[in-house]
């Protein structure tokens, strides 16, 4: 009986290296660095790689492999990083190792992901004897930002059955995840001096009387939208900006609002309920205000039902290498699992890593989980393609 390939530690560490030296800091994101990387060492293996350049430099990448009749998997996670900052004890573009961590920009968000992915994808080509279907490694690119590349791969309609998206995770399962909203604002006032504030009106007073008029909102009805893994929906307002002179009575002031949904809650409702609230606060105060934009954000909410195949699957897997308390849990931030879930695809996010240290200075990996999601990764795509 021939023994199944083992995990190669060194290799897969070297390939988190070369991922973390490479720039794909977002904005501006230059993925295309890291899809050649990832054409170059899949494509040996036998695997279909192409590379999708829908804007310059910025790239989704799929891999695919054909082994047999059976379901479509896919591995999946982004690309792109967010910029490095100030902070760091090292270089963040040089993978460090010290403490039994791995130290660099993107090594839990997410080219550890990545880079553990693409040693599961190596150990399952390598072993194609024991399972039977289509193995795909879909990489995107601006999920820090927009999430277009997921968006568009998405809008294409790939077949696919099951679906593991790379987050930092510590290696347990999430199956569902809020989505956002964020409308900016304008609340329109009249302009005058401000020595004679009553030739005006002062929309900066103005956005005061909406803003308490969403603090209402979300104490009275937002929150209490909840689901079991993520908890409550939310309404707040993130950024403020008003007047442009010191002795100028402000005709127009902006606010940023997030809203958080939870899953089971309809995007085009939302906006609705939004659109609702600026027609009250003209009912109530006589406020004038306006949607002036819809700003980009990663989606939407969605889960994976608890009893499915994939979420039984993945926690099986985990449970198996030793994760006691495998989940399902929920994120309170959004990921591009929603646009996979869009195709039709039943997917579950898994990780190594912490979303604690994600985004920060001297962001690392532990390496014990990072080795380790190598080999969660395998064993669910090779539980769902089982021959």
């Amino acid at each position: 009986m021939v023994s199944a390939p083992a995990l190669d530690a060194a290799r897969m560490t070297r390939a988190l290296a070369d991922l973390v030296a490479i720039r794909s800091e977002n904005p501006a994101g230059r993925e295309i660095e890291v899809a050649h990387y990832i054409r170059d060492a899949l494509a040996p293996l036998g695997f279909e790689v192409s590379l999708d350049e829908y804007k310059p430099g910025r790239v989704n990448v799929e891999a695919k492999l054909v082994n047999g009749p059976g379901p479509v998997f896919a591995f999946n996670t982004h690309m792109d990083v967010v910029p490095a900052g100030e902070g760091w004890n090292s270089d963040p573009f040089m993978l460090r190792a010290e403490g039994g961590k791995l130290f660099g920009r993107g090594a839990c968000d997410c080219k550890g992901p990545l880079a553990a992915m693409l040693e599961a994808v190596r150990l399952l080509a390598a072993d194609r004897a024991s399972w039977s279907g289509t193995l795909l490694a879909v990489f995107v690119a601006d999920e820090e930002v927009a999430s277009e590349g997921a968006k568009l791969y998405a809008s294409r309609k790939p077949t696919i059955d099951f679906a593991v998206v790379g987050e930092p995770t510590s290696n347990t399962v999430y199956s569902a995840h809020k989505g956002s909203l964020r409308p900016l604002v304008r609340v329109l006032g009249v302009p005058a001096h401000s020595g004679s504030p009553h030739l005006g009106e002062n929309a900066v007073l103005r956005a005061g009387e909406l803003l308490g008029l969403i603090a209402q909102t979300h104490e009275s009805d937002v929150r209490h939208r909840t689901h079991p893994l993520v908890g409550g929906a939310s309404l707040t307002v993130t950024r403020i900006q008003g007047g442009h002179a010191d002795n100028v009575l402000p005709g127009a002031c902006d606010l940023l609002l997030d809203r958080r949904l939870v899953p089971g809650e309809d995007e085009a409702a939302v906006k609705a309920d939004i659109a609702a609230l600026l027609t009250e606060a003209h009912r109530r105060f006589g406020l004038r205000a306006e949607i002036l934009e819809w700003k980009p954000t990663t989606g939407g909410a969605t889960e994976t039902a608890p009893d499915r195949p994939i979420v039984q699957a993945s926690l099986a897997a985990c449970r198996a290498h030793g994760i006691s308390e495998a989940g399902p849990f929920g994120f309170q931030g959004a990921c591009d699992l929603v646009h996979f879930r869009s195709t039709g695809a039943e997917g579950v996010v898994i990780g190594p890593g912490s979303l604690s240290v994600a985004h920060k200075a001297d962001e690392f990996v532990p390496v014990d989980e990072f080795e380790l999601s190598a080999l969660i990764y395998r064993d669910i795509a090779r539980n769902m393609l089982s021959a």
